[in-house]
């Protein structure tokens, strides 16, 4: 897949790092949402949700209300994307460690057929086999996925290093707000994703895994150690 777009989510609260503006602090000497910026720099439209100001050539938008948690701003991250636009990262602003080639990986992902997902790992299987793992497959697994992530040793989905469908996510907003009354402020991201058929993925490149964030000043110091 060639054209994406991306938003990256800086508006938490970060409590266990004193209420700072989290995204903001330097690994590196380069502040964290600046390096996940330059990971998808290939992205069009770059939308950064938080607060201001930007990095030249990125859209700056707000959750409403500011501090409405994750969902609200995806919500207005993906207002910014346009109806064609085939699919979004959606990208926590404390990865420090994240590269383009993860997010490539999980593009390509979101772009396997079934077929290829099946059959993984084999090599030039024979017609026979092609039709055993399709029978022995749940009944869904002909449904093109909604989205793809990472998942990590203790097979937790990083749902914010991840790629999804615009259009899945905007019913899905669509669905969760209507059972809100309207509202997404609190909603959590396990609402919004319930129900849509998401490919997880094990990262197996080199590396520290791409999806690791810095919720402490310890983790801050760990990201330090892995980019020397």
């Amino acid at each position: 897949m060639g054209a994406y777009a991306a938003v990256v989510l800086a508006g938490g609260a970060a409590r266990r790092m004193g209420g700072r503006d989290k995204p903001t602090l330097p690994v590196g000497g380069v502040p964290m949402r600046e390096r996940v910026l330059a990971e998808v720099a290939d992205a069009s439209p770059r939308i950064l949700v938080g607060a201001g100001p930007a990095p030249a050539g990125v859209r700056l938008t707000r959750e409403v209300p500011p501090g409405g948690g994750p969902v609200a701003a995806i919500a207005a991250g993906l207002a910014m994307v346009d109806a064609d636009v085939p699919a979004v990262a959606l990208l926590a602003g404390d990865l420090p460690l994240l590269t383009r080639s993860a997010v490539g990986e999980l593009l390509r992902r979101l772009d396997d057929s079934p077929v290829d997902e099946l059959l993984c790992g084999l090599d030039d299987p024979p017609a026979d086999v092609l039709l055993r793992q399709l029978d022995d497959s749940p009944a869904d697994v002909c449904d093109p996925v909604d989205g793809v992530c990472f998942v990590d040793g203790a097979g937790r989905r990083q749902t914010l290093c991840g790629v999804w469908r615009p259009v899945a996510l905007r019913t899905a907003l669509h669905r969760l707000a209507a059972g809100r009354g309207g509202g997404l402020a609190g909603a959590s991201l396990r609402e919004l994703l319930a129900g849509l058929v998401v490919r997880e993925v094990t990262w197996s490149g080199g590396g520290p895994p791409p999806w690791f964030d810095c919720d402490t000043e310890r983790d801050v110091r760990r990201a330090e150690e892995w980019l020397r």
